[in-house]
């Protein structure tokens, strides 16, 4: 019988063609956090959409009707995962696009005087749109800055910035260069005091957990699912009371439909079908493992303490490595728990991030070499840009045995 106190790591990889793939044979996957492989589950209902139902969907045929009927149970399971109503979920292309489009109705929404604020952590999908779009409408922009070392945020320094005139908070969930979980719940508390709304980027904690937006109290949360073993569609969530003030987005006709009206075009039908391969996944860890919560969300976050057990115990040890290499700076805390992703950003001293990213390729690894798009958080640690960080970020299907070649390979290197 599975053990059911932690994650049976051989049965979650053997739910993932790609490691049974010849051309990726010999490969170790260390870039998860820019997109994680897709679960079997997730290629089947692809698959099947395209087979059986790849025609106009919504129509009085049968192939129509069933590609409308799987286009809502996509829509139904996810908001059950995640505690809002299927009405608040949003599926786009991108994170990034949500986000923009969320911007625009915003602008339109807000007054004179009104005041944003953003973060320097964020990656540019969740502040770029938001700086440009307060530029451009002439509201007061403030930044929650970060610290120069670590690339850490301090929530006291949340408290300086909020005032009766914030209308809108901007932050991530969790850093994709700092790795670390920000206190979602506590700042979207303080966030509704004073009158804001939240909006959280969820996009690098997402794969470790699913969200329970309720519980987060966040009036907006985005993610995208090719990072959590499914199709490449960014999920959004928009509470109801803040979904009805704001100004439609989409076609005239389809500002009465709560989940069009940010959609200016119309949704990818397969992918958004699809997008359930991801809940399939988790039921069938959660059957293996003998996971009977009550609930689909219940369920889902059983499976995904599995996952973060695991992932924090394998990425103990490297970030331990990092932590006292006398020639790299570790970026993020030094420490491996329950609120820290198993994404590990550092700078090697005595090469460039892209010679090491070769050098590691050479031997099996795939890791990334870049600024990851939190460009102003590069920036603000110090760091180039241009040359930007080493990255290597796990997920709850990465071996302990593929950490510990990894550190050989490191030593070597190093």
């Amino acid at each position: 019988m599975p053990n059911t106190l932690t994650l049976d790591v051989d049965f979650a990889r053997a739910q993932f063609p790609a490691f049974r793939e010849p051309d990726l044979t010999g490969w170790v996957h260390l870039e998860n956090a820019g997109g994680s492989f897709p679960a079997g589950q997730t290629i089947d209902a692809l698959t099947g959409f395209y087979t059986r139902m790849k025609v106009q969907p919504y129509g009085q045929a049968a192939p129509t009707a069933a590609g409308g009927q799987a286009m809502d149970r996509a829509r139904a399971r996810w908001a059950e995962v995640m505690n809002v109503h299927p009405d608040e979920v949003t599926f786009g292309p991108s994170t990034s696009q949500n986000t923009y489009v969320l911007a625009q109705a915003f602008g339109a929404m807000l007054s004179a005087g009104d005041e944003i604020i953003v973060t320097q952590q964020d990656h540019e999908a969740n502040s770029g749109a938001w700086r440009r779009m307060a530029e451009e409408r002439g509201f007061t922009l403030r930044e929650w800055t970060v610290d120069p070392v670590t690339g850490c945020l301090d929530p006291a320094d949340f408290d300086a910035l909020l005032s009766e005139r914030t209308r809108l908070v901007s932050f991530t969930h969790c850093s994709n260069i700092a790795g670390e979980e920000n206190p979602v719940a506590e700042l979207t508390a303080k966030a509704r005091a004073v009158g804001a709304y939240s909006v959280v980027d969820g996009v690098s904690w997402a794969p470790h957990e699913i969200p329970d937006v309720a519980a987060l109290g966040a009036d907006v949360y985005l993610f995208s699912l090719y990072k959590v073993f499914g199709v490449h569609q960014g999920v959004m969530t928009v509470r109801r009371a803040l979904l009805d003030r704001l100004p439609n987005q989409s076609h005239f006709f389809n500002a009465a439909y709560a989940s069009k009206k940010l959609a200016p075009a119309g949704p990818d039908h397969a992918q958004v079908a699809a997008t359930a391969g991801t809940l399939d996944y988790i039921d069938v860890l959660a059957d293996h493992h003998g996971i009977g919560a009550n609930g689909a969300g219940e369920r889902a976050r059983a499976v995904n303490a599995l996952w973060r057990g695991h992932e924090s115990a394998i990425a103990a040890p490297l970030i331990a490595y990092l932590a006292d290499h006398p020639r790299v700076r570790l970026l993020g805390p030094p420490t491996s728990d329950a609120h820290r992703a198993p994404t590990i950003a550092f700078l090697p001293e005595r090469m460039t991030p892209q010679a090491l990213e070769a050098a590691l390729a050479e031997r099996g690894f795939i890791v990334g070499a870049s600024d990851f798009y939190a460009y102003r958080l590069i920036e603000a640690l110090g760091i180039d840009p241009v040359s930007g960080v080493v990255r290597a970020s796990m997920a709850h299907y990465t071996r302990a045995e593929d950490v510990t070649a990894f550190i050989d390979a490191l030593d070597t290197l190093l």
